[in-house]
């Protein structure tokens, strides 16, 4: 059905952009959010990435769309990532604290806050195939299309997350 949506758009039809926005729109949010954006950010780095969308959409003419898709956002998040490094706000560190604190408490209980934490904490070659996966779906061979790896590359990196997470919620399921 995406391959139709994308095929419309591109001869110009509003609508069929329009219902790609709508298929996708929170797994771009939820994506955005796994990968550290704030909260109140979010909504910006979506927008972004659907502009992009519409921008680039006559470029893309192989692969499936979620996998462009995702490269997008990860790429939107990561830009974000270099401008926010660059400015160095000092407030920046208690911003994150108190938007992550407020979004998580109210969509997790506090065992799901404890495992988002553990897998916030992960080096990003280990969290986002982690996050691709298991809240998204994605199988290997397309988190590797995203990551631009080898599908034996994000093998080895779930093996990796996977002990890492292990050790981090232990640890954190004692102090719970």
């Amino acid at each position: 059905m995406d391959e139709q949506l994308v095929l419309r758009a591109k001869q110009g039809d509003d609508d069929a952009f329009g219902q790609l926005i709508e298929c996708h729109l929170k797994t771009v949010e939820k994506f955005a959010f796994q990968l550290g954006v704030e909260h109140d950010q979010v909504e910006d780095v979506t927008q972004e990435v659907f502009i992009k969308v519409y921008r680039f959409l006559h470029k893309h003419n192989r692969g499936k769309f979620t996998t462009w898709l995702y490269s997008i956002t990860l790429n939107v998040v990561r830009d974000l990532y270099r401008r926010e490094k660059r400015q160095k706000r000092k407030e920046y560190a208690l911003k994150r604290v108190v938007s992550e604190t407020a979004y998580v408490e109210g969509h997790f209980d506090e065992e799901s806050r404890a495992l988002h934490e553990c897998i916030r904490l992960l080096d990003e070659k280990y969290k986002i195939p982690i996050i691709l996966h298991y809240f998204h779906d994605q199988p290997y061979q397309e988190i590797a299309e995203v990551l631009g790896v080898s599908e034996g590359a994000i093998k080895t990196r779930m093996l990796r997350a996977k002990q890492q997470l292990k050790g981090k919620f232990e640890k954190v399921g004692e102090q719970i």
